[in-house]
């Protein structure tokens, strides 16, 4: 005999559920948390940051820009409407593909909503031809 499934079997299984892939999803140990550039590891060479533009590291949450020559910046890649990562970095702003926000590549400032707040700037050290966080 079957009995059929209450609200709160369905509750607890899916609590359970839940909790095994946190588990399954948590941190190692190794400090690097699945990120291929933790803090203070190398995250790109100059040359691969475009000046006027940039480039999205996705695995760490940041895009890293150039807006004049020898100028880095970097800001978080989430975008502050609604937490999508960001796509692009063109025509001198960084794009979410999610709804259309653009933000500056010199400051991060909205460039065009619907966000309505800057994307939070990122710590980098510049250090001969080497980008890194810190």
């Amino acid at each position: 005999m079957t009995h059929p499934a209450t609200r709160r079997t369905v509750l607890l299984a899916t609590a359970t559920g839940a909790a095994a892939l946190a588990v399954g999803c948590g941190n190692d140990g190794d400090g690097g948390g699945g990120s291929s550039a933790t803090s203070g590891q190398g995250l790109a060479r100059t040359a691969d940051i475009p000046v006027g533009g940039g480039k999205i590291f996705k695995d760490e949450k940041v895009v890293v820009t150039q807006p004049t020559k020898g100028d880095f910046k970097a800001f978080s890649a989430i975008c502050t409407h609604q937490g999508c990562t960001v796509g692009t970095v063109a025509d001198g702003t960084i794009d979410c593909p999610c709804h259309g926000s653009r933000f500056h590549i010199e400051n991060g400032s909205v460039a065009n909503g619907p966000a309505t707040r800057p994307l939070p700037a990122k710590q980098i050290t510049v250090d001969g031809e080497s980008i890194r966080m810190t």
